[in-house]
């Protein structure tokens, strides 16, 4: 063999196509000595990232100009010849790594580094292959822009993109402090909550800290969905006046979401104009300005105002780290002005626009829910959850666990489940360990003080409520917020029997009545429920205020109004009366092919009848209407818990027992309840 000459292909058969000898394509590396040395550089050269046709390293180069080295053909020929390059120019695997685990690091960074250079005079941008020299430890601030650039672009629509790209770029040498922000934003925005928090904190504890508004937002925005408002509204006073700039409606936000009130005027002025002339800042100072409508003595243009910003946003399709998104704000301002239907679409709306991004995608489906459990969906209620449930790959946040959780609680109280209002009601309590009162989570708050009640339970959310209710008072008791509050404290006092109680809150409606319609109506309702409690009601004034429930979104409240009133009624009369309301109102849940009245039941249009007899009975010997109340006995219902769930008076469902027992021929409660699982069958009877 010449000094001039490759070792034989015979020699290296791991080198040839069809070799898979160990260890070889190292020996061969090795092996490029001498007058080779100059085709082991151009294999070196091509496994690094360079091309043929095209520019080669300047050393090579010079020396295939001085003929120092025969020439580029030549070496080609050779390295086909051995079996190391394929016939479009690229270095076979196995030598391509032997190449590059042999070489000096610092001749392979060298390399790369002119092979970057080529790329940027010729105004190539590196695409992937910067991610390839950042993984393999090149550090060079043009890679690093280059990868930065392409992070800052997926930032929005791929955070997780996004946060590796960031981590790429600081393996190339970005600067750490100045992406802090940025890669705190794309953790959040992908669910990783702990790692943007402790990002935010080497920021932040900085002399100046870069992009530190951005920090900020992004802290605030991890704040709220751990449930935690009153510190992000802290972050933002640390912030301050003169740094705030266009973070300033989010601020308001935060502040006036905690019941700070003076601290979000000292950064935000409602009546400022927008920051920019950008659609993005027009949506902000919107939904900051909508706020303070919010709160203010007459709120009525608060909701027009903020479906206006949440439509911008919309349009806008950006993800930025918010508090609230001005969809979710609108929904809760049109949930509490009684509007669920308006609530439920301003959520479709942006969750089909994306508003927020994956981060705010649950909260919309959960306030989605709330809106149709107000309306009487329990199902569509129920479907939104498990949207809500299934929307990202990471669990749902504290703040968004909590809703649910009190969604859940208001599903079975109002299915009448009592087990499962038990369950629900326990997991409640989990979620509101993680969380505390804000002026955003009053709904939650106001639906577990109920429930509370009703289980005997109000010591456990005693001091919530309390920090709710100074909430409010800080902010003067604003009437769109207060009303649906003072609301469930009229419910919670009358399941309490706590006159005493009750009154503040009648009082509170009545005042706010002049100005609100929603106040006029739950007063009007407040009243009837304690005429019926007392004994003292009428009929017409009991069905007007139910009638006056569904008209603004509560219609499952009316029905329930006006089916005790039939209870409690004298005349035969004013119960049918009633009780006819009542199923207009909340038509009756009839259970499902399995005989359940829980969550899969579906709803179906009541008959006006009342009379046991209005159907056939079939072989079980039990009419339809015989059957619903045979399912709820088998339940241990009462027979005052069987009225309100079917909308017949008590005694109506102690004759359908009476009759049942006779019929069936049963001798006491034990061979009723056993004739009954038999008459219904095992398709068909309700589980014990």
């Amino acid at each position: 063999m010449t000094g001039n000459e490759i070792r034989p292909v015979s020699l290296l058969p791991e080198l040839n196509h069809h070799g898979q000898e160990p260890g070889a394509a190292e020996q061969m590396a090795r092996q490029l000595k001498g007058e080779n040395v100059a085709v082991r550089e151009l294999l070196l050269a091509l496994s690094v990232g360079f091309v043929l046709p095209g520019p080669l390293p300047a050393d090579l180069q010079r020396r295939l100009d001085s003929g120092d080295v025969q020439s580029l053909a030549v070496l080609v020929e050779r390295a086909e010849a051995a079996g190391l390059l394929t016939a479009d120019g690229t270095v076979v695997g196995p030598a391509q790594q032997a190449l590059l685990a042999v070489a000096p690091t610092a001749k392979v960074h060298a390399l790369q580094r002119e092979l970057v250079t080529a790329y940027a005079r010729d105004g190539v941008p590196l695409g992937d292959f910067a991610r390839e020299l950042a993984r393999g430890g090149l550090a060079d601030s043009r890679v690093a822009a280059e990868l930065e650039h392409a992070a800052d672009k997926a930032l929005e629509h791929d955070p997780a993109l996004a946060s590796q790209l960031y981590g790429e770029a600081l393996l190339a040498g970005a600067d750490e402090a100045a992406t802090a922000a940025r890669r705190a934003q794309a953790a959040a925005a992908n669910g990783d909550l702990d790692a943007a928090t402790r990002i935010i904190d080497s920021l932040l504890v900085a002399d100046d800290p870069p992009d530190v508004r951005r920090g900020v937002d992004v802290a605030a925005a991890v704040w709220a969905q751990r449930g935690m408002l009153a510190r992000a509204a802290d972050v933002y006073s640390w912030l301050g006046a003169t740094r705030i700039g266009p973070s300033a409606p989010l601020a308001a936000v935060a502040l006036i979401g905690c019941g700070n009130r003076a601290g979000a005027e000292a950064l935000f002025q409602p009546g400022a104009p927008p920051a920019s002339p950008t659609l993005l800042a027009a949506t902000l100072a919107e939904t900051g300005k909508g706020i303070y409508e919010s709160v203010s003595a007459d709120p009525h243009q608060a909701l027009p105002v903020l479906i206006h910003a949440s439509d911008m946003f919309n349009a806008a399709n950006a993800a930025l780290p918010l508090p609230e998104t001005p969809a979710a704000i609108a929904a809760l301002l049109a949930l509490h002005g009684g509007e669920p239907r308006l609530a439920e679409t301003v959520c479709r709306s942006a969750t089909a626009a994306g508003q927020g991004g994956n981060a705010a995608k649950p909260r919309l489906f959960l306030l989605q829910a709330w809106s149709a459990m107000q309306q009487d969906k329990l199902e569509d209620a129920r479907l939104a959850i498990n949207e809500a449930s299934k929307a990202n790959h990471w669990p749902l946040v504290p703040r968004d666990e909590f809703l649910r959780a009190a969604l859940e609680v208001g599903l079975a109280r109002r299915s009448g489940d009592v087990p499962e209002l038990i369950m629900a009601w326990e997991r409640a309590r989990e979620a509101m360990l993680h969380t505390s009162v804000d002026l955003y989570s009053l709904l939650p708050w106001g639906e577990l003080m109920i429930t509370a009640a009703r289980l005997r339970e109000t010591r456990r959310v005693a001091h919530y409520l309390t920090e709710a209710w100074q909430l409010l008072d800080r902010l003067g008791d604003p009437p769109l917020w207060a009303v649906p509050f003072h609301w469930a404290a009229v419910q919670a006092a009358l399941l309490s029997e706590d006159p005493a109680g009750l009154a503040p809150h009648a009082a509170a409606l009545a005042r706010a009545a002049r100005d609100s319609h929603l106040a006029a109506v739950l007063a009007a309702a407040g009243k009837a429920w304690v005429s019926v409690l007392a004994g003292r009601l009428t009929p017409a004034d009991v069905e007007v205020a139910a009638r006056g429930l569904g008209r603004v979104g509560m219609p499952w409240e009316g029905a329930r109004l006006a089916g005790h009133a039939a209870a409690k009624a004298e005349e035969r009369k004013d119960m049918v009366r009633l009780l006819s309301c009542a199923r207009d109102l909340h038509p009756q849940v009839s259970p499902a092919v399995n005989g359940s009245s829980g969550p899969a039941a579906r709803s179906t249009p009541a008959p006006a009848a009342e009379a046991a007899g209005s159907l056939q009975p079939d072989g079980s010997g039990l009419s339809e209407r015989e059957k619903e109340v045979a399912r709820l006995v088998l339940e241990g219902k009462t027979y005052r818990e069987i009225g309100e769930a079917i909308y017949i008076s008590p005694r109506t469902a102690e004759h359908h027992i009476a009759r049942m027992r006779r019929r069936l021929g049963a001798e006491n409660r034990s061979d009723l309840l056993t004739r009954l699982r038999l008459a219904l069958g095992p398709e068909d009877a309700a589980p014990e």
